[in-house]
């Protein structure tokens, strides 16, 4: 990864949140980011976005859940459970 890029993650690891006017600033600073590395930078300013969100979902737990739902007794309460975090991230509320 780049120097960019691993400086980006860093602020936005800090602040929570990164502005165009950031990404401007270090591009200019450091380099060019890739668009691979744009992406990733932006996918992880949404993960951070809506971990920090009341009733928030992340991926991880969306995934946990979507395991629990390959494998558990459908109708089983951990089943259910599952269920209502998989449709809650889902539907982005």
């Amino acid at each position: 990864m780049s120097e960019t890029f691993d400086k980006l993650k860093a602020l936005l690891q800090e602040k929570k949140t990164v502005t165009p006017d950031d990404i401007n600033k270090m591009e200019t600073d450091h380099g060019k980011m890739t668009d691979a590395e744009r992406v990733e930078l932006e996918a992880q300013k949404l993960e951070l976005e809506k971990a920090g969100k009341p009733g928030g979902i992340t991926l991880e737990e969306y995934q946990a859940a979507l395991k629990v739902l390959d494998t558990a007794e459908e109708g089983s309460d951990e089943y259910k459970k599952a269920e209502a975090l998989a449709d809650k991230y889902e539907s982005g509320t």
